[in-house]
Order: C-alpha cells, then sequence, then structure tokens
C-alpha cells in the first residue's frame, strides 16, 4: 500500500492506495505543534477503524507547503513505516515541464495537480484550488506548467473581515440566495462568496484568453476545481467544467509510480 499526504496551510489530507486504486482517506487538521509521535497515534487509530494494517504500508509520498511540517512527517516515515518518504520537489519526476521563471518557487500542491489533471483530462488546462489561497494554474496540451494565478482564498478573506474590524461577526461560508441582503451576516456572505464566484470567472475567462498563445490545437480548455470549497464555488458559476476533490492525492500516487525506480 502507499500513504500520501497532501499537507495544505490548513488541513492535511491523506489516502491509502493498494494497487493504484485509492481505498482510503481522511482530512486532518495541519498542526505545526504536533510531534511525529502524535500523527502517528491519529493514523495508526485511523487504520484500525478501517479495518486496515499499518504494516502494509510499503511506501510513503509527501506534498506539502509548510515546511515546518515536513520534518515531522519524514521522521514519522521512518519511525513508523521504516520508509524513507518521496518529498515532491527538485530532482522528482513529474513529466510536466515547468516555465515559470525560477520552477522552485512553484508550490508542491499545484505541479501535484496538474500532473493529476493532465493525465484524467488531457490539456490545455486550468486547475484551481479552493484552499487557504485560491489558486488558478495554466497547463498547455503538451504538458508544460505555464504559470497562473495566486489569490485570497475565502476563508483567509472571511478571517481578515472578522479580524480587521470592530463590529463584524465570524459567518459560515455559504450562499445567502441574494446579493442585496438585510442583515450584516448574509451581506457578508454575499460579498465574500459571490465576490469570490466573480473572481473565479473574471480570471478563468482571461487565463482562457491567454492560453490561445500557448495552444497549436483547437482543444477548447478544460476547467477543473479541487479543494474543499470547490462544490460551493460551482453552483453559482458556469465555467467549471469538473469539479475532483481527491485530485491532489491521485497526483501523488501518479507521481510515485514515475518515481518507485529511483528509490
Amino acid at each position: 500500500m502507499l500513504l500520501a499526504f497532501d499537507v495544505g496551510n490548513t488541513n492535511i489530507v491523506l489516502g491509502v492506495f493498494k494497487e493504484g486504486e485509492l481505498i482510503q482517506n481522511w482530512r486532518l487538521e495541519t498542526d505545526n505543534n504536533k510531534s511525529a509521535d502524535e500523527y502517528g497515534m491519529v493514523i495508526n487509530q485511523l487504520f484500525q477503524y478501517e479495518g486496515l494494517d499499518v504494516k502494509e504500508v510499503e511506501d510513503v509520498i509527501i506534498s506539502t507547503v509548510v515546511p515546518s511540517v515536513l520534518f515531522t512527517l519524514q521522521h514519522l516515515s521512518m519511525k513508523y513505516f521504516n520508509k524513507r518518504a518521496i518529498v515532491i520537489g527538485p530532482g522528482i519526476k513529474t513529466g510536466l515541464v515547468v516555465k515559470y521563471d525560477n520552477p522552485k518557487q512553484v508550490g508542491a500542491d499545484r505541479i501535484v495537480n496538474a500532473v493529476a489533471a493532465h493525465a484524467k483530462y488531457g490539456g490545455p488546462l486550468i486547475i484551481i484550488d479552493f484552499g487557504t489561497a485560491t489558486t488558478f494554474c495554466a497547463v498547455s496540451e503538451k504538458a508544460e506548467y505555464i504559470g497562473g494565478t495566486i489569490a485570497p482564498g475565502l476563508k483567509i478573506s472571511s478571517e481578515a473581515l472578522f479580524e480587521k474590524t470592530a463590529k463584524l461577526p465570524k459567518v459560515e461560508l455559504e450562499e445567502p440566495g441574494n446579493v442585496i441582503c438585510r442583515n450584516t451576516i448574509h451581506s457578508m456572505q454575499s460579498g465574500l462568496v459571490y465576490g469570490h464566484m466573480g473572481t473565479v470567472d473574471y480570471i478563468v475567462k482571461k487565463m482562457k484568453k491567454e492560453l490561445q498563445d500557448y495552444s497549436e490545437s483547437e482543444e477548447p480548455v478544460k476547467v477543473i476545481a479541487t479543494g474543499g470549497l470547490a462544490t460551493l464555488i460551482d453552483s453559482g458559476i458556469d465555467c467549471i467544467d469538473h469539479v475532483d476533490k481527491l485530485l491532489t492525492l491521485e497526483g501523488l500516487e501518479i507521481i510515485h509510480r514515475k518515481n518507485k525506480r529511483q528509490k
């Protein structure tokens, strides 16, 4: 079995693959203060609850945008699974040609998403990841990672409203049903959710036009969304073709296959 970690600023999504098939996945809170032993005990309990045996884990792969958690998970991998984890970064085979000015600056999650989306849907592509930040990535039909856009995520925007104003409360991230609202909570929800929908719609339109300069075919640009809030945003706009919440985990499995012989 393969144990895959997708470590974000807010959550860690982990999945177990058996013979290339995702058989179970979980979401944990990212905690910089947790030790390898604490994470190890949580994972052991999750495996037991699902009737899985940790002794069957043959390999571990990690994608992280939180450097402080990386050492902890590497230590966990050695101590609890006796495996040196594959870490997404320089030197790892992905099959992508990264056109960024400095390829090392591209977040590991963005690369993993691009690998999975291109393998599943072909190209050209726009991949939107609704995480702590909302990221937009452009990939050509030739598996070239061209670049993208990074915007504040919905949760960041919501927390900023609460923290930087004296009277505005915390609100649930859900559609209020109207843009013209008659109370403060619904007004905030309207601005946050519908404002984010508008941002996504505009950026996708601009990116589609710019992608034409990199495309040699007349294939339409596919727009793939992932992340915890993808379904919420997709419900109000028409520019997203597919919502694929397990995209990053599947990308990790694909990259693991590409690098297994190198280990």
